[in-house]
């Protein structure tokens, strides 16, 4: 097949995974969108059936979990995307790094390299020995690209190789825990987006609820955006209602405690704090968009709140293009921002962190490159949030919550 037939196949294909996802998201109307809908529905009724005998089957030991003789702090959601979970996962290994602890994240990574099933079946056929899991930092330096390890672990370990926290990703996150204990002698571990991972067994629950869309339409994949049924807010120690600007609603607050009546409710916003130059030295504040001519792309969950952020800066959006999530850019994406940025006349281009690791210096417009840095903020009384790092910090402990 030749490179434009493929390149015509991948748009295609981009398009209609596009098209469901606005279905999904309840972006799209008409006939189509309600056909491919009542389709989606189906299959979210099989995938809820399996979602929930595999949880049947953990729950009652028919499958067995594997413990680690270390804290292992899982971080995850009921939802695909959205959730702001890496900025929640950055700043609790800050703290517990600041707090004398020796810590390890442990990711899948996402449309980085990895040890494929074909690899996987060859070694099995030839009695060949597994390959160590993929080392992003080592605690003292960044060691391979988002290429290979993935947009989210490369940006966990280009923030945090100075403060001597480890980044690994590995499928087998129990082989990827195992090496991090005996390589690096970590004492805690953050399992990123773990809450599905019922294979290694954690301590702490963290379950992130993104206030502005807590579950969307309420139905599981691929229909909706669950993973699990609401209901299994019940596994949650914490409950972090994310992208907030006050404490979360009555509504809300009912419904987690319809279904966990112990967990800490811990409210928490997502605030922009500046501006970095994309492969550049320079540093801005937000104000320097206000009143701008402002194009902006990104290849995130939910872009609509990404462009909200900028609008509530100032921001005059004169162009914005949307890709799906953690979309791996090529020079013809790249060559279609930049000819929508310089035909509205923007004066500056933004985008998000998690984008801007993905560009690795193959984009130089002849305007400003920047991209927009966030930093979690515990709202209201912070007892919640230190509580929780206090009890990881105090050292082994029993989950009172059956997985």
């Amino acid at each position: 097949m030749s490179a434009k037939h493929r390149g015509l196949f991948s748009s295609l294909g981009e398009a209609v995974a596009g098209f469901a996802v606005d279905v999904v998201y309840g972006r799209r109307k008409g006939l189509g969108a309600q056909l491919l809908g009542a389709f989606l529905l189906g299959l979210s009724w099989i995938f809820e059936v399996l979602v929930r005998l595999r949880l049947w089957l953990y729950r009652h030991r028919l499958f067995r979990d594997t413990p680690l003789g270390c804290k292992v702090v899982v971080v995850g959601n009921l939802t695909v995307g959205g959730t702001g979970k890496t900025p929640v996962v950055l700043k609790m290994a800050q703290v517990l790094a600041s707090r004398g602890r020796k810590v390890a994240i442990l990711s899948r990574g996402y449309k980085g390299a990895s040890d494929s099933m074909p690899k996987r079946f060859w070694r099995w056929l030839t009695q060949g020995s597994r390959p160590d899991p993929l080392v992003v930092s080592d605690g003292k330096t960044v060691l391979v690209g988002p290429d290979e390890a993935g947009d989210e672990p490369y940006m966990l370990a280009c923030n945090l190789c100075r403060e001597g926290v480890v980044v690994i990703v590995d499928r087998n996150r129990v082989e990827g825990g195992r090496f991090a204990l005996r390589r690096f002698g970590v004492d805690t571990i953050l399992l990123d987006d773990g809450l599905q991972y019922l294979s290694l067994r954690g301590q702490i629950n963290l379950l992130l609820v993104d206030s502005h869309d807590p579950f969307g339409n309420g139905h599981l994949l691929p229909r909706g955006i669950l993973r699990e049924p609401v209901a299994n807010l019940s596994r949650a120690d914490y409950v972090f209602v994310t992208k907030s600007s006050g404490p979360p609603s009555a509504e809300l607050t009912a419904l987690i405690r319809k279904h966990n009546p112990k967990a800490e409710i811990i409210a928490c916003a997502h605030q922009a704090v500046e501006l970095i130059e994309v492969d550049g030295p320079g540093r801005f504040t937000m104000d320097a968009l206000k009143d701008r001519r402002i194009a902006c792309f990104s290849g995130i969950a939910t872009p609509e709140r990404f462009e909200e952020t900028l609008s509530a800066q100032g921001a005059l959006l004169v162009a914005r293009r949307r890709f799906l999530d953690h979309h791996a850019f090529n020079d013809e994406d790249l060559d279609e921002v930049l000819d929508q940025a310089l035909r509205a006349k923007a004066e500056m281009i933004v985008t998000t962190e998690k984008d801007a690791v993905r560009l690795q210096g193959r984009f130089r417009p002849p305007v400003p490159l920047v991209f927009v840095r966030l930093d979690v903020q515990i709202l209201g009384d912070t007892d919640g949030f230190y509580t929780a790092v206090e009890r990881i910090c105090l050292g082994p402990s029993v989950n009172a919550l059956n997985r």
